[in-house]
């Protein structure tokens, strides 16, 4: 893009104020790195469990496309499980339309998080073909993955967590994973077209389906605490899905962190993307939710976008919702990746490209000079890194007495101005 003297004009003299470092105090419970293989041994040593995996059998096991804390080791876990009991272990993406609804692209997603075949030791088999399995309780037609429903058995990897678009007692999680998840593009369309306005029905609506209807033999979920590390592992049946997963919902509901001040004028994010959330970033966190169909959140005038992450390979989903962000942004974007998901989902804002200034400091500015009613000379700005890392986060200096009040914030530094080089981009 060429250079707009003009534009940058109109913000150079809008002033940047002041930000300090704060830390954010949160519950952390945690189960370390080295305790998962014994953990998951033990949880799959039941006779419920054992009972159901025999000799020769091909079993399919899921890995999604969200940036969950030791997904390679987990699913490595579940390989090892399935080879101890003489069967045949395959790992199958279960991301609906993620990876630009390509099995290339899926495949290169679970890469990305270390599940390669030379780490988990089965293979990866990537495929958009889908099998009609049945109908639901409507009648709708039921697909999931066609090597899934081919296999023996099936048994998913995948995290419990709110979801960033609708409320309900299943949100992101078992059902989910079964519905759009191993249903690939086709199976999450079906599901979308009646948008989240009906999502809360639909996904168990499809996912007791699948139970009924596929191999599934048992889920193996995990919770995270407010800084993306592993803090449960569950092993729940088929038949055990429906009634136990709420109540996982709940617990993820409570570890789910937050910014601990309700408002700001300006919103900064350093990065986007969707190793931090489907999204790209948690509206659960940013407040830059996509439908009405969910809230919370931090309260904001205007979101500055950054940059986006190296593991996100260019797909800026959730970039719709922010107020601006940078030309730098703007040339990584791969729209081929960003655009199958967002029309699959049929919700179109977060594909949309906000104004898109020069650099950070410009992008910045903006947000503030387009701010109504708000104290121009000591503006409210929160700086994140991302939504999924918010322990550490930066507060502009008119916080500075207000936060002393609030419990479980712990001021880091002095305020100071934020240092910028030549070219106006954060060092």
């Amino acid at each position: 893009m060429r250079k707009r003297p003009f534009v940058a004009n109109l913000v150079n003299d809008t002033k940047i104020p002041k930000m300090f470092k704060v830390r954010q105090v949160f519950p952390r419970p945690k189960i370390e790195v080295e305790e998962i293989p014994l953990l998951i041994e033990k949880l799959l040593s039941e006779e419920k469990f054992t009972k159901q995996v025999h000799p020769g059998m091909r079993i399919a096991i899921t890995a999604g496309s969200r940036g969950i804390a030791n997904v390679a080791l987990t699913t490595k876990c579940l390989v090892d499980f399935v080879k101890s009991r003489g069967a045949v272990p395959f790992v199958v993406p279960a991301m609906g339309s993620h990876g630009g609804a390509t099995a290339k692209g899926q495949r290169q997603i679970l890469e990305g998080y270390g599940i390669t075949k030379q780490y988990i030791g089965c293979p990866i088999i990537s495929s958009m073909e889908v099998k009609k399995i049945g109908l639901n309780a409507e009648g709708s037609e039921v697909y999931i993955d066609k090597n899934a429903a081919e296999a023996d058995g099936i048994i998913l990897g995948c995290r419990v967590k709110p979801h960033t678009a609708f409320r309900g007692r299943y949100e992101s999680g078992i059902m989910k994973m079964m519905t759009i998840g191993l249903g690939k593009q086709q199976g999450a369309e079906v599901c979308h077209e009646a948008g989240f306005k009906n999502m809360a029905k639909n996904i168990p609506l499809f996912g007791k389906a699948i139970i009924e209807h596929a191999p599934i033999l048992f889920a193996v979920p995990t919770i995270e605490n407010a800084f993306d590390e592993t803090c449960k592992i569950v092993a729940i049946n088929s038949d055990e899905i429906e009634e136990k997963e709420p109540e996982l919902l709940k617990e993820a509901f409570s570890y789910m962190p937050k910014i601990l001040v309700d408002s700001c004028d300006v919103l900064i994010v350093d990065q986007i993307g969707k190793n931090f959330s489907g999204d790209g970033m948690d509206p659960n966190i940013t407040g830059t939710f996509c439908t009405p169909y969910a809230n919370g959140g931090i309260k904001s005038q205007r979101v500055a976008v950054l940059d986006l992450s190296p593991e996100t390979h260019g797909n800026g989903i959730g970039l719709g919702y922010a107020s601006a962000t940078t030309e730098r942004v703007y040339q990584q974007l791969d729209l081929a990746s960003m655009y199958p998901n967002a029309i699959t989902c049929t919700v179109l804002g977060g594909v949309k490209i906000p104004i898109i200034m020069e650099s950070d400091k410009e992008a910045i500015q903006v947000c503030i000079r387009t701010c109504n009613e708000i104290d121009k000379q000591n503006p409210r700005i929160v700086r994140i890194s991302n939504s999924l890392h918010i322990e550490h986060i930066m507060l502009s200096e008119s916080y500075w007495d207000e936060i002393k009040d609030i419990p479980n914030l712990v001021i880091e530094s002095e305020p100071q101005y934020l240092s910028f080089d030549y070219d106006g981009n954060l060092w």
